[in-house]
């Protein structure tokens, strides 16, 4: 059985239809993500797993419980990262963590010994005794994920993880959850950041208006919706749209946008010799492979939705 299974899910908030009839497994030590714009659902199907939102319809079962039923059973077995850090600043680094151990019955002895583990594992050790105040945001995101550890969760949900970072942070971040998952934790995620996702995920759904419009591991998405490849074309001056007339049988697929002209295809560097053998002069070309963020563009579109 897959440590979480959803069939039919749905939420409804009025007559607003957030979630609209997924179905998800996410299995035993493997890191699952949820991708989409903004309204697409992401959040109210992590608040379901988290067994903070009751479903409207369709069934979810997480570790083999229903959280209709067994909410509180359910919740003592996750951790859960929330978007927001739900920090307490004015107590310690350490307290922040053997306060939110008594929540789960963990005793004294045990609740310290297990931060400082943990303040070793999320790298904090050395400020245990500081205030949570003066933490960098990185910082502050690391002890979120280290409370979110406190109890020994089977599963741990994290919503937006590493949002706000500055580089060098989300990398501390991504490596110690790609330590958790070699420990064998399964990882739940939602992501704006198309790089987090295929550095993190072995499988994860696009979502889009409540539904699932693609699902898969992040080489086969790109296999299955993009090219290997992708040509940026920049052009000084012309229109553009009358340049892309022009470079239609060059790919799979071309695509205008403010600045520059993308032709997704198998092998970009043919295409750019044959941009310049039929005469177009771009001021730069660019040949890349093809990411998620190609993908994730093409299912669900460049408009913003509010």
């Amino acid at each position: 059985m897959p440590l979480i299974q959803a069939r039919g899910l749905v939420k409804r908030f009025g007559d607003f239809t957030a979630v609209d009839g997924i179905d998800v497994d996410v299995h035993s030590g493997e890191a699952f993500g949820f991708l989409g714009p903004n309204g697409a659902g992401k959040s109210s199907t992590m608040r379901m797993i988290g067994c903070v939102s009751r479903p409207t319809d369709g069934a979810l079962t997480i570790l083999g419980m229903d959280p209709r039923t067994d909410g509180v059973a359910i919740r003592a077995r996750l951790g859960v990262c929330p978007q927001q850090d739900s920090l307490d600043p004015e107590l310690t680094v350490r307290d922040n963590l053997t306060t939110y151990a008594r929540y789960f019955g963990i005793s004294r002895r045990t609740a310290r010994a297990r931060a400082d583990e943990l303040l070793e594992f999320v790298q904090l050790a050395e400020r245990a005794t500081s205030k949570v105040e003066p933490l960098s945001g990185g910082m502050k995101r690391r002890l979120t994920i280290a409370r979110a550890l406190v109890n020994e969760p089977e599963i741990v949900l994290l919503d937006e993880p590493t949002t706000g970072l500055d580089p060098q942070a989300r990398h501390l971040v991504w490596e110690r959850l790609f330590r958790l998952k070699q420990q064998g934790v399964t990882l739940v995620l939602t992501t704006h950041y198309m790089d987090e996702a295929e550095q993190l995920c072995d499988r994860l759904v696009v979502m889009d208006a409540g539904k699932i419009v693609a699902e898969g591991s992040p080489r086969a998405l790109i296999e299955e919706h993009s090219t290997r490849e992708v040509v940026e074309l920049r052009f000084n001056g012309d229109p553009l749209e009358a340049i892309a007339e022009k470079l239609v049988s060059l790919g799979e697929r071309v695509e205008v946008l403010p600045d520059r002209i993308l032709v997704y295809a198998a092998d970009g560097d043919s295409v750019a010799d044959e941009v310049h053998r039929r005469g177009l002069a771009p001021g730069s070309v660019l040949v890349r492979r093809s990411t998620l963020e190609d993908v994730f563009l093409h299912l669900t579109g460049r408009t913003l939705v509010d």
